[in-house]
Formats: C-alpha cells, structure tokens, sequence
C-alpha cells in the first residue's frame, strides 16, 4: 500500500482490445496528435481503425466542429460496431499488461493498468501542467459518449529494479499478444500477464512508490477525475470499486522515457517590426543571426525564425536563484520574450500562439511562417525528466505544452471500459 493515505496508485483491468489478427487494421495514432484532415487521410478505406471512435468528426461532413455533440454520438456508434461485429473483445479476468514501444535503437518497456482516480485527486499522481479548458470539456464529452478510457495517459517512476526484473520476466519468457508498427515505424508489443504471482508483485512494487508522474495525458486523467466526480454523485450505491474510479493508464520508468522538444508558433507580431522585436530581445538575450536552422543544443539556448531568417538566442540573465519553474526554458522564453514583447499573457488560451512537437522537424516552423500564417517560430532545447520530476514534486506546474513525448503510445490496442 501507498505510505500516504494508504491509497493504492494502479490495480489491474479487464482490457477491450482488438482480436490479434485485426490489431493492425485498428490501431492509430493518439487523437491529440492529428488533426482532423490528416485523420481523414489516415482512415480513408480503413473501416476498423480506431480514428472512427478517436476523432469520428471524420465520419461527418467536413465543417463538423470536433466537439459538436454528433460527434460524440457518433463515436459512441463506431465504438458499438466494432464491439457488436466482435473486433474488439474484453477480457474476461482483470490483469495488467506490459506494453514495449521500439523506435530506432529506443526502447522503452512499462505497465499498463487502471490507475486510480483517487491517488490522482489526492497528488499521488502528480501533475506538471495545467490543462486547457475546451480540450479537457471535449475529454469529458468523449469518456461520457464511450463510456470507455480509450487513449492511456502516460505515466512515469523512479527507476525500479524490482519492477524491472519483473517486466523482464514477462517479456523474455512470452510471446506477445500485439506485435504491431505504427505509421511512423515505431514498434508496439503489448504482452497479458497471465501469472497471477507477478501480477501481484508489480502491484505490490509500483503501489509501494511514492508516487507516479503524469508525463503526458493531462485533459484525459484530469476528465476522468471530472466523470469520476459527476458519475459519484449520480450513484447513489458508489462504493469506490465502480472502473470510474480508475483510468487508462501505462506507466514506464523515468530513465526511459524519451523527451523531444516542443516548439512555439506566434501568428502577430504585437504591433512591433521586426527591428523593434530584436532591440527588445536583445536586452535579455544574446542574439546571432544564423544561415542554417537553430536546433538548441543546450539548456538556455532557442532558435527564433522570423522573416526568412533564423537566429540563436542565448539567456544572458543569471538564473541561479530562480525556482524549478521560473528555471524553465519554457518559462524563460515565456517571461522575457512572449510575454514582455509579444503580449502573449496565457499560452493556454491566447489564440495566437500555436504549439509544435519536435517529432514534425524545424521545416514545419518554416512551413507555417513563410506560408504567412504564423509570423514569429521558436525551437527548444528538449526539458529534462528529472526537470519535470523536480516540478511535479515540489506541488507546481510547468507552462502549458514543455514537453514533448515521443514515441507515442497508440490508441485501440487497449481501452478501458467504464
């Protein structure tokens, strides 16, 4: 049991999954990744994959806005249809699974189980962002419709050899049940543990931490608490054991998890030329203009293109005495350069700043500035775990979009139902 409170992190969960000969047929990327066109694309002549219950504004005309309430009830059809035609079936005992994702020489091997909503409300689980309002009501709308968990929030630990030796022990001695590539080459293998022993004493090991970490997944673990609340209410028998109380979730340790940068687009310039802006900035940064594209190297250092031209940006201030938070690259940026300069008050909701992960490359940062959209891009240098651990523990929160998570867990390999 967990030292604080006694509350248990994760259990196990009777997954819904696709039969193996159609694994590959239905899964799909996150929702969160796409946007709805290039989800079209991907599903064209693809009845069974899982963007049909992820994103089903595919499914309806093309100027369907994503949270229209058709596109929920048509989710929760596509969802029926392939429970009703038996492509997904659900488990008949509750267990955990292992889930291993191979990218390159990457690999990273965890636990996938219910975690609890409790330990979440209770910051056993703790967060290191807040979330942006509409995306987490869409959440909410989206588990309501499904009465199912359908994307797995991703978590992370400390290092466990423990736990380590037991995945191992799964791994090496089984076959798994998916062994599936994903669009962009990353290999998923999910694995049943079918050893009840083992079960038992990765529960007992990853209930007995501390503390787990919400890496990514912030509106899906913070909706699930709102569905918790809300389904709570309404029952009036609760009794702490309904799946509500719990959600999807899979958990890998901290040191292998992999961090790519998460980049900035701004759409104004805040009524400055392009003169003013590199005075302005050039008070807190060193500034150098660059014939090639500025990928950071180091902590402190971002690359900023603007009017056909790419520039280094190093912070010049000391930063000794600033919190894990003000510390931040992201915050850096964000306090001397967004803010002061662009005007730029709230990154969750001001609707001229948009955010890139570092897996779409610095071309799409040029992409969408020389197209005129966006006028100003900035490059990061990629936030640490331990950065993100340091925040998470010390009960604070990192700007909105610091880090980038890649590789990506999929959706409609395992959901949980509701």
């Amino acid at each position: 049991m967990n030292n604080k409170e006694n509350i248990n992190l994760i259990k196990g969960f009777k997954a819904l999954r696709p039969i193996p000969e159609k694994a590959k047929e239905v899964i799909a990327p996150p929702y969160d990744v796409i946007n709805s066109e290039e989800a079209r694309i991907l599903a064209e002549n693809k009845p069974l994959s899982f963007l049909h219950i992820s994103k089903p504004e595919i499914d309806l005309p093309k100027d369907t806005k994503f949270n229209d309430p058709l596109v929920y009830q048509k989710g929760s059809a596509n969802l029926k249809r392939l429970i009703d035609d038996e492509i997904l079936i659900e488990d008949k005992e509750s267990t955990l699974y292992i889930y291993q994702i191979i990218i390159e020489d990457h690999i990273q091997t965890g636990v996938c189980s219910a975690a609890s909503v409790e330990a979440y409300d209770n910051n056993l689980i703790k967060k290191h962002e807040h979330t942006q309002p509409l995306k987490e009501e869409d959440r909410i709308k989206n588990i309501d419709s499904l009465n199912a968990q359908t994307g797995p929030v991703l978590l992370t630990y400390p290092d466990d050899e423990i736990i380590d030796s037991l995945i191992n022990d799964v791994t090496v001695k089984n076959e798994p049940i998916y062994d599936v590539l994903s669009e962009n080459g990353s290999n998923h293998k999910i694995w049943i543990i079918e050893n009840n022993n083992i079960t038992e004493n990765i529960l007992k090991g990853i209930n007995s931490l501390d503390a787990l970490f919400i890496a990514d997944g912030h509106h899906r673990s913070a909706a699930a608490s709102r569905v918790k609340a809300s389904r709570q209410k309404a029952n009036q028998n609760h009794n702490g054991n309904e799946n509500y109380n719990y959600f999807l979730s899979v958990a890998f340790p901290a040191s292998q998890m992999k961090i790519l940068d998460y980049n900035r687009l701004v759409s104004s310039l805040n009524n400055h030329s392009v003169e003013t802006i590199l005075d302005q900035i050039g008070k807190c940064f060193d500034v150098k203009q660059n014939q090639e594209q500025v990928k950071p190297e180091h902590s402190k250092e971002f690359g900023m293109y603007i009017d056909d031209h790419w520039y280094q940006l190093n912070f010049k201030l000391e930063t000794k005495t600033l919190g894990p938070v003000d510390s931040l690259d992201v915050s850096i940026l964000h306090n001397y350069l967004l803010e002061p300069i662009l005007g730029i008050e709230d990154e969750r909701t001001d609707k001229r700043i948009d955010f890139v992960g570092g897996i779409r490359g610095l071309n799409e940062l040029e992409r969408r500035v020389d197209s005129g959209e966006m006028k100003i891009a900035f490059s990061f240098f990629p936030t640490s775990i331990q950065s993100l651990i340091s925040v998470a523990d010390a009960d604070q929160v990192m700007p909105t979009k610091s880090t980038w998570f890649e590789p990506k867990l999929l959706d409609g390999l395992l959901t949980h139902r509701i």
